[in-house]
């Protein structure tokens, strides 16, 4: 008897329920309206789009002019101020010089980044040796097979004397080139512009210069 009770309560609940979400869900059909909304901010925002009036400016627009001398979120200046072309790389080469100062910190930071980004081509020395420009093989599912090598890229090193594409002794390029390498790529290299920030290219720089020196 218990039992039974349950179950019939039960449905009572099921059907007082349904009965409700379909009466409530009908319309009179002379009206637009939709009923409670449940978390309207999601989709319509309280901030201001930046094509609505606003009444908060004086010409009544949300989307302002910046102010003068003033740098956008995100924005690399390098990029605006040099192209990727040959006389920009002699420009850059000629004009820039590292903004950060030489400090153990400093080359520390750049040690690791270089490593973690430049080492696997470049080597961990600058010799030109990473571990893509050997021989290299993989096992899965499908066996084991040889990986494609790369070729070597110029040493930074004095002692070994390499030349760049561009002309010039590698162990001699500026920080500007370095750099400008760096945000644009050269030959197989890619760019790094999204890779590394501003300060982490400059820290890139600071260490290839100490290994320049060897």
């Amino acid at each position: 008897m218990l039992v039974m009770n349950k179950k019939n309560f039960l449905s009572a609940v099921c059907i007082a329920v349904s009965f409700a979400a379909v009466t409530t869900a009908c319309g009179d059909g002379k009206t637009r309206s939709t009923g409670l909304e449940f978390s309207p901010n999601m989709y319509d925002a309280i901030a201001y789009n930046p094509d609505q009036p606003n009444n908060n400016f004086k010409n009544g627009s949300t989307a302002q002019t910046p102010p003068a001398n003033t740098t956008p979120v995100g924005f690399d200046k390098f990029g605006a101020d040099y192209a990727n072309t040959p006389a920009d790389y002699e420009r850059a080469g000629a004009e820039l010089v590292n903004p950060l100062p030489v400090t153990k910190e400093n080359l520390a930071k750049g040690e690791h980044l270089y490593l973690v980004n430049c080492a696997v081509c470049h080597g961990k020395d600058g010799k030109g040796d990473g571990s893509i420009t050997k021989d290299r093989e993989v096992t899965d599912s499908r066996g084991t097979r040889k990986l494609e090598n790369f070729p070597n890229p110029p040493a930074y090193l004095r002692s070994v004397a390499a030349n760049s594409s561009r002309g010039g002794a590698m162990a001699d390029l500026s920080a500007g080139k370095i750099y400008h390498t760096i945000f644009y790529g050269l030959n197989t290299m890619g760019s790094h512009a999204s890779q590394l920030n501003n300060d982490e290219r400059w820290e890139v720089v600071m260490y290839v210069q100490e290994l320049q020196k060897k």
